[in-house]
């Protein structure tokens, strides 16, 4: 399996490569700026490309002569502040070019596009539980890009949604899966570090589910730092 990964030098994408890469899998790391961490193994090439141009995210994911094509991408990207329209329209691009080729797509979005754990009929982007005023438009640019997905029939997607809170940690390999609905770990808390995100990520693209919406947490209770 050879995957790239689109956002390849961000907090989740990084770490997508790093564990598809220790794993053997040899990955194509697509980024702005082909430097960093993506260069220091002999699985990963990195190759320098701008998410806005379609052209060159088509070239990098049916191959060149430098690298071959691609069996899935995983995309892993957000920007500070959200932009929504970038966000929506670099999906439906990655989308386009993989119902093209063929490619599997596995979208890393938002948490705020699963189903309350107490409230079926509530979003967690509505639930000031979990999302509190100041990233309201973080959430809703996450269902924008779920939507986005679900309205492309073409393409073989996953959209995997984090729990409440993703940061950076330490790779535990332990988390639970869930489809539509936010999960709670044994501790109350919906987290899971950066590290286990990718294992989930990794996992899934080895072992696809049946679902096209998933979600996970980490197992167990959360670290103590």
């Amino acid at each position: 399996m050879r995957i790239a990964v689109l956002g390849a030098t961000g907090m989740v994408g990084s770490r997508v490569v790093d564990e598809a890469s220790a794993r053997g899998r040899q990955v194509i790391a697509l980024s702005r700026r082909a430097v960093g961490r993506t260069a220091g193994s002999p699985n990963v090439t990195p190759v320098a490309v701008d998410a806005n141009d379609s052209r060159a995210v088509r070239e990098a994911l049916a191959g060149s002569a430098s690298h071959g094509g691609v069996d899935a991408v995983v995309l892993a990207l957000r920007t500070v502040p959200v932009d929504e329209e970038f966000l929506v329209g670099t999906t439906r691009t990655v989308l386009d070019i993989a119902a093209e080729l063929g490619i599997r797509v596995l979208v890393v979005g938002g948490a705020g596009a699963l189903r309350s754990p107490d409230d079926s009929h509530l979003l967690v982007a509505d639930n000031m539980a979990f999302v509190p005023a100041g990233i309201k438009a973080v959430a809703a640019a996450g269902i924008a890009q779920l939507r986005t997905c679900q309205s492309h029939a073409e393409a073989d997607w996953v959209y995997l949604s984090p729990p409440a809170l993703l940061e950076p940690g330490i790779r535990t390999g332990g988390y639970r899966r869930g489809t539509d609905t936010l999960l709670v770990g044994a501790d109350g808390r919906s987290w899971i570090s950066a590290e286990d995100l990718a294992v989930a990520v990794v996992d899934e693209l080895e072992t696809p589910g049946p679902d096209h919406h998933i979600t996970v947490v980490h197992r167990g209770e959360r670290p103590s730092t």
